[in-house]
């Protein structure tokens, strides 16, 4: 047994970026374990969730969903600590990090598979990564890769002819959102990281950073958001930690929370009235353009929990999340709704004869 974290996910992937960057930046040894198909199955059969990262710990257990798995490291007090302890703050960085978990997600997937270029180096990317293990030719697992994702990035995440010109205006908001939120301040919210910055470097390292066409707009509109990827890719803990937390919520954070309030808490509260309903589809309106797309247990779960977490704030910070949010802060003051399917999982995930078995079913490569 390892006695360092392992995390297994791939070296092109959102959410596997957002997690690596908060170990580097608390200072906690990991080792990459690129997955392929048969470990992403194995794995998913030891935690009950078929995502990426997965994080297999030395005692034998596992972490799942980077959302969770920040709370639970924080929870440790390990320094640097990265959690405002102002609770409008802390509440805000929640938001932020939810919005571009869940929102950006869109245009990250459409930039990657919707043009040429990216979609011709990512799809060679994962033919040889995640489907090195799958007994075809590279030409035809790359084929494989492209009508996969773009069956399930593409079409069935509303994007079409119609929707294509409002995703690409969300990205150039989001980097307009970032150069504001950074032109005073290395991180979005202040000196040190937050769970907002960990959220947002899901889709902007791996994804509007490194994919190719994204890439020359961030370098083009918003050379502070480049600067911002690479700080906090290149952290050092020790400085981290000799920087004061956020302790308010600054006014260049305004263009990021109109993100939230605008695309992100409205998409999330029709979606959970859907879930809510038994309706397979949710249908909404986001920067002019209508969207169809199936209807997710998991961000209805998501926005239970930002209800959960606004209604255990005091009347003070809840005042000022009122203020920050304008009419938007009615969606969380709503009473909660059911998540359907959706049962997150308890961290640490015990280990067993399962965790065991995945030591024989799954070799990194």
């Amino acid at each position: 047994m390892n006695d360092i974290l392992v995390v297994h996910g791939l070296n092109l992937s959102y959410f596997t970026g957002k997690l690596e960057a908060y170990f580097r930046a608390k200072g906690i040894d990991y080792q990459m374990a690129e997955m392929d198909t048969r470990g992403f199955a194995a794995l998913g059969r030891i935690t009950g969730v078929r995502q990426m990262p997965q994080v297999e710990c030395p005692d034998g257990s596992w972490l799942t969903d980077t959302t969770l798995i920040l709370d639970h490291v924080e929870r440790f007090g390990i320094e640097p600590v990265l959690t405002p302890q102002d609770a409008a703050t802390a509440f805000v960085a929640r938001l932020i990090e939810d919005m571009a978990d869940e929102t950006l997600w869109r245009p990250a997937l459409y930039y990657r598979w919707a043009f040429r270029d990216d979609a011709r180096l990512n799809s060679t990317r994962l033919a040889r990564g995640m489907l090195r293990d799958v007994p075809l030719p590279l030409p035809l697992r790359r084929q494989l890769i492209l009508r996969r994702q773009r069956r399930h990035f593409l079409s069935r995440d509303g994007v079409t002819g119609k929707t294509a010109p409002a995703i690409e205006a969300l990205y150039l908001e989001a980097l307009a959102a970032m150069e504001q939120a950074l032109a005073h301040a290395p991180y979005v919210l202040g000196g040190r990281p937050t769970a907002a910055d960990f959220g947002l470097f899901g889709p902007f390292f791996r994804h509007f950073f490194c994919d190719p066409t994204p890439a020359r707009l961030m370098r083009d509109k918003a050379p502070r958001t480049l600067q911002w990827v690479t700080r906090l890719w290149g952290a050092d803990p020790a400085q981290l930690g000799a920087a004061p937390l956020p302790d308010h919520v600054p006014d260049s954070a305004a263009g990021l929370l109109r993100l939230v309030a605008e695309h992100h808490l409205p998409y999330l509260a029709a979606n959970a009235d859907a879930v809510a309903a038994g309706r397979a589809r949710v249908r909404f309106e986001d920067g002019g353009a209508v969207f169809s797309i199936p209807a997710s247990p998991y961000r209805a779960w998501c926005l239970d929990r930002l209800r959960l977490g606004a209604a255990a704030l005091g009347p003070l910070a809840r005042a000022r999340i009122d203020d920050l949010l304008g009419p938007a802060a009615g969606i969380l003051r709503q009473p909660r709704q059911a998540c359907g399917a959706f049962k997150p999982p308890a961290l640490p995930i015990a280990p067993g004869a399962a965790a065991r078995a995945v030591d024989r079913a799954w070799r990194p490569a």
